[in-house]
């Protein structure tokens, strides 16, 4: 399970270094082996252990083609998953087209999302904490929750 948030330098050609702690449980749990895509949603990336990955594609295959919102989520999160594996000194290298899309420069935050990871722009990690969600409806499930 991977949990809190963890503040990462990226260097100029795309490379970070994985927190040594989040390191030993990737390479323990999938070999080093990464899979890293759009959010869907949010301009962010998700952080797959690559057998958590192989799990959640074919579920995104089966979505129905017909559907816009479906080919969206697909064209997104299949479009831009790309394979990726530690080095020896526990670092990734994040292709161009991903940094892009999230917006991504020097200063990244890592944050647990129990099976996979969320990697946000440290200034975008920011400004969605700051922002306002009062407008969003709770889900129901949510309203019998103890936290």
């Amino acid at each position: 399970m991977f949990l809190g948030s963890h503040a990462i330098n990226m260097d100029a050609k795309g490379r970070m270094a994985i927190p040594t702690k989040i390191r030993e449980s990737l390479s323990s749990f999938c070999g080093g082996r990464v899979v890293v895509t759009a959010h869907t949603e949010e301009r962010c990336l998700l952080v797959y252990p690559e057998n958590q990955w192989q799990e959640l594609l074919p579920k995104l295959e089966a979505l129905p083609s017909f559907n816009k919102a479906s080919r969206r989520i697909q064209r997104l999160m299949i479009g831009y998953a790309t394979p990726l594996e530690m080095d020896a000194n526990g670092r990734i290298l994040l292709p161009t087209p991903l940094r892009e899309y999230a917006g991504l420069e020097k200063k990244t935050m890592l944050i647990g999302q129990g099976k996979k990871f969320e990697l946000w722009s440290e200034q975008r990690w920011i400004d969605w904490l700051d922002a306002d969600e009062s407008d969003d409806d709770i889900p129901e499930q949510l309203h019998n929750l103890s936290l």
